[in-house]
């Protein structure tokens, strides 16, 4: 069964955005054939926008700018492991220069696997880590000197986790999420000068085709994992990083928005299974 939103559903998903909303910008959007990504690349793509999509899976990158260039959206993609600062740069004065710039940088690529911290291997944390942290700052870095070396304005957006309460089985990403909020909000101060937002957005349990890494069991609990009682779409989520990313959140910068049902504020999810320790008597 498949899980998440497929190209027929985000194709003709209602949205409140105007067809033209981000007509004259262009996006970058890394992890642009994933679930969250794939998302926020066909919305921009149906508002006007020019997309860049980058992964590290050729197939799957082709088959998204297939299946929205069939839609008749302006789309490009590109393989880039974000891991790897000297691909980064190659996209930056390739790709990136060759298309006219960007003016919006969506850091959606990351991934992590469900385990108890305490069986954590070092070369489980470090990919977690290299991945999440070091990966988007790779492209947060690259974006704003594109930026400051075109004396142009930029924006933003990277794709966290809801840090602060209730997300366990994945420690290795809460540390890295977490070191993205914290860097997003520093440098949101330092470039600002330069006309440079950088905001961020945690969704809470939604789904996606990365949620097969979890059990059945733990995909059956999510849906009460907020008060809500049910979990997101990446279409959601995709709103989310238009709206903050875009013309609309043009005086917003430093941010991390929970777009998560409010399990910021109540609720469990746990991607190993809940402990008996913490069930109910």
């Amino acid at each position: 069964m498949a899980l998440g939103l497929d190209d027929v559903a985000l194709a003709g998903q209602p949205t409140v955005f105007a067809s033209d909303a981000l007509a004259g910008k262009r996006l970058l959007v890394s992890g642009g054939a994933g679930g969250i990504g794939r998302a926020v690349a066909w919305l921009a793509g149906r508002c006007g926008a020019e997309v860049i999509i980058t992964g590290r899976d050729r197939a799957k990158l082709d088959g998204a700018v297939a299946a929205m260039t069939a839609a008749g959206l302006r789309v490009q993609g590109h393989v880039v492991d974000i891991r790897k600062p000297e691909t980064v740069a190659d996209l930056f004065t390739g790709p990136v220069a060759e298309a006219g710039g960007i003016d919006l940088l969506v850091n959606s690529a990351g991934g992590q696997f469900p385990q108890a911290a305490i069986d954590f291997s070092l070369k489980g944390w470090n990919a977690v880590i290299d991945n999440n942290l070091n990966g988007t700052w790779h492209m947060m870095q690259a974006a704003a000197r594109h930026w400051r070396d075109a004396a142009r304005p930029g924006s933003i957006v990277n794709i966290v986790v809801v840090v602060d309460h209730g997300l366990y089985g994945v420690a290795h990403t809460i540390a890295a999420r977490s070191g993205v909020i914290g860097l997003s909000r520093a440098v949101a101060v330092e470039w600002a000068p330069l006309g440079i937002r950088v905001n961020c957005i945690a969704p809470g349990a939604i789904e996606t085709p990365g949620w097969r890494v979890y059990s059945p069991e733990a995909r059956a609990t999510y849906a009460r994992s907020n008060p809500m009682m049910r979990a997101g779409t990446t279409w959601e989520i995709a709103e989310s990083v238009i709206w903050i990313g875009g013309p609309s959140g043009s005086f917003v910068t430093g941010e991390t928005v929970n777009v998560a049902g409010g399990s910021q504020l109540w609720g469990e999810t746990w991607t190993t299974g809940r402990p008996d320790w913490f069930r109910p008597a």
